[in-house]
């Protein structure tokens, strides 16, 4: 959608946060190679919903810099509406590395001081944020500096003055902020959301809760009205305050698990804003969090909506 029909036309989801250009570690040269793509997770979960046919815009700050002009013809090729995001003329794109070993994947962020972590209030692009049906967000959005998370608070806001619902993923990088920082903001904008998309290493890490069931009961109980709990390889749990339901993981040939979670919500938020329950959204979410893990890269192996459905059909 060009950015001049973005004050007429309102979209299904309107995410925010950082997003970020990636190289990831092949199995090539030594472990020397890398594949250049894109991440940040709330960049990523837009793309999942897009691919899912959602009507998805972005809300961000870029660099005056090539990473920048590289992911705004990324969500040209996407299908996500710019036209909130910003070009921060004193700042840069971020950018990360992805290593891999037996212990699973790494995470080398180079972000301190990007044009995403110098938002404020100001920049937010409200008239996208209050024709959405969801605005999402995440503890990275929040966690990457004070202004940020200053401005998340802000997007909520007007989200709720406007009756759009809100979204949010915890996901927890103790390298942006100390857990007791990230514990009492995580709790505190879980009591403002609607619907609740967390991982269970993150909430164990802030809750201390070891069982999925009792973090599901301890984010219903903050106030979110849906939980959809992801659990890695065993799944998910998706509740409201009236039932539960486990989703099973479907079959996989995992070689790159980066921007799984975020596939989770982005395909949650699509087929959930398209009408589905929350037990089909999630079924049909954790098909395409699973597909995503069998290629390199955050957003290049996302599944198409064609590509989730036929997988579905064959594990009927």
């Amino acid at each position: 959608m060009a950015a001049s029909d973005a004050s007429t036309a309102g979209f299904d989801i309107v995410s925010f946060g950082e997003p970020m250009v990636e190289f990831n570690q092949t199995g090539a040269g030594g472990g020397r190679q890398y594949l250049q793509g894109f991440g940040g997770d709330s960049s990523n979960l837009a793309i999942a919903a897009a691919r899912q046919g959602a009507r998805v815009a972005y809300a961000s700050a870029l660099g005056p810099d090539p990473y920048g002009a590289m992911l705004r013809a990324l969500w040209d090729a996407e299908g996500v509406d710019h036209s909130g995001v910003k070009t921060d003329a004193a700042a840069f794109t971020a950018v990360y590395f992805v290593t891999h070993d037996a212990q699973g994947h790494h995470f080398s962020f180079f972000r301190a001081g990007s044009a995403a972590s110098r938002m404020s209030p100001a920049d937010l692009p409200l008239a996208l944020i209050r024709r959405a049906k969801v605005l999402h967000l995440s503890g990275i959005s929040l966690g990457i500096s004070t202004s940020a998370c200053d401005t998340g608070y802000a997007a909520i806001a007007a989200a709720r003055d406007a009756g759009v619902a809100v979204s949010f993923d915890t996901n927890l990088r103790l390298k942006l902020w100390p857990v007791d920082r990230a514990r009492a903001v995580m709790t505190d904008v879980m009591r403002r959301v609607d619907l609740c998309l967390p991982s269970y290493d993150d909430m164990a890490a802030i809750t201390g809760l070891t069982q999925p069931e009792a973090i599901v009961d301890h984010c219903l109980a903050l106030g979110a009205k849906l939980v959809a709990l992801k659990l890695g390889e065993k799944g998910a749990i998706v509740a409201d305050a009236n039932r539960r339901h486990k989703i099973a993981p479907h079959p996989c040939r995992p070689i790159d698990a980066t921007g799984a979670g975020d596939t989770f919500g982005g395909a949650f938020l699509a087929r959930w804003v398209a009408g589905d329950v929350a037990v089909d959204a999630a079924r049909y979410a954790a098909v395409a969090a699973a597909l995503s893990t069998e290629g390199y890269g955050a957003v290049e192996p996302i599944p198409r909506a064609a590509d989730v459905r036929r997988a579905m059909g064959r594990a009927a």
